[in-house]
């Protein structure tokens, strides 16, 4: 099994800003994976930042929402 790791941001802050909040994101969860056993050449990562946002509301419980790491499986 391979998955794909997708790191989110809330809109605020630069773009380049939010990629980077992403890639931090889904590495992080990528490492605790691999801590657990999973081989890191099974596990892919991307950012979006903002663009896919899950919520588009201005508010806090909003902004938690979007920031966050997701998971695709890949076969």
């Amino acid at each position: 099994m391979r998955i794909t790791l997708e790191g989110h941001a809330d809109e605020r802050g630069s773009q380049e800003y939010n990629l980077g909040l992403g890639d931090l994101r889904a590495n992080a969860v990528r490492e605790f994976l691999t801590s657990q056993g999973m081989q890191a050449n099974r596990v892919n990562v991307v950012s979006y930042g903002e663009e896919r946002p899950q919520c588009r509301e201005q508010n806090e419980d909003c902004f938690q929402r979007n920031r966050r790491a997701a998971f695709t499986l890949n076969p």
